[in-house]
């Protein structure tokens, strides 16, 4: 067998069937040779033994209990071989050629330093998500106010989000998503990974924001695309949205001036409490309101777990 020149590191998480599809995909769309590594942060839907008997070569790392995103994917990077890492989530499929042109991007580009490509959702329609611009006091304040919600295509008023940008055409962008992430291996071990407070969601954030200070500017090209379903292999709603909003006060408190973070965490408070007070407001109008009032109280009611950060 060939050197290879990727690792591929997928973390499952009761994804059984979505992992499955990822990888059958990864090995039908892939010439470059690669080395797939699997963290299973001890799923019980079989994810594991499914797992090690359709893909015997895969390296399989079974744990017995979950550590989180930023915790498996450092674990597996350590056992990584080759000169790039690709970070790959449960919930995608490759299209053809995704990692063969992302590395071919990525080896053009060295300035990058961490690459990404274009995703889009099962029907094809784009899905944005695979990069955005870094959480400021200002897209903090958009976001709070309900103004990027009211103008999601405007740059000014939804910055994070780029406005109107189709993912169309190569850009220098502030993060990359960890759901199709490439980066040097020298890169990587040089940041030392990922920053392990950040348990899950914001640690592609951190990482990409820190390789930014060294001097990187990650970029993202269409000509590597997949299909990723967003929020799959989540748990609950709501505590996908207590984790993103701990994820967003830590990366405050990590790459925002120190006068500034107050005042985020401020908007953070503000972003939450209005949303709970509106929707219970509507909820008694409008029946359809109540899930969307139920979610936003909770959220209101452990903002104690996420207004710290992680600490």
């Amino acid at each position: 067998m060939p050197q290879p020149d990727v690792t591929v590191i997928v973390v499952s998480y009761n994804t059984r069937a979505l992992t499955l599809a990822c990888l059958r995909t990864l090995h039908e769309t892939t010439e470059t040779p690669f080395h797939a590594i699997v963290v299973d942060n001890a799923s019980r839907d079989g994810s594991a033994e499914a797992i090690a008997t359709a893909f015997p070569k895969v390296e399989l790392i079974a744990l017995e209990g979950n550590i989180g995103f930023a915790a498996a994917n450092n674990l597996a990077a350590e056992r990584a071989q080759g000169g790039w890492l690709l970070l790959l989530n449960p919930d995608t499929e490759c299209h053809a050629g995704a990692v063969d042109r992302l590395l071919a991007f990525s080896q053009a580009h060295p300035d990058a330093g961490i690459t990404g490509g274009r995703t889009v959702f099962p029907d094809g329609s784009l899905n944005i998500a695979s990069c955005w611009q870094r959480n400021t006091l200002w897209s903090t304040f958009c976001r709070a106010s309900g103004l990027a919600a009211a103008f999601p295509r405007s740059d000014l008023l939804n910055p994070e989000a780029m406005g109107g940008w189709q993912r169309d055409s190569e850009r220098e962008v502030d993060i990359v998503v960890g759901c199709f992430l490439m980066i040097r291996r020298s890169l990587w071990d040089r940041l030392g990974g990922f920053d392990r407070r950040y348990f899950m969601y914001g640690e592609e954030a951190d990482l990409c924001l820190r390789a930014r200070a060294l001097g990187y500017r990650p970029r993202i090209t269409p000509e590597a695309q997949i299909m990723h379903m967003i929020g799959a292999a989540a748990d609950a709603r709501v505590g996908k949205y207590v984790q993103s909003a701990r994820a967003r006060a830590t990366l405050m408190a990590d790459h925002w001036p120190a006068w500034q973070v107050p005042l985020g965490r401020a908007l953070l408070w503000l972003w939450v409490g209005g949303r709970a007070a509106g929707f219970a407001f509507l909820s008694r109008i409008d029946a359809r309101q109540r899930a969307r009032a139920a979610l936003w109280s909770e959220m209101w009611s452990r903002r104690s777990e996420w207004l710290g950060g992680y600490g």
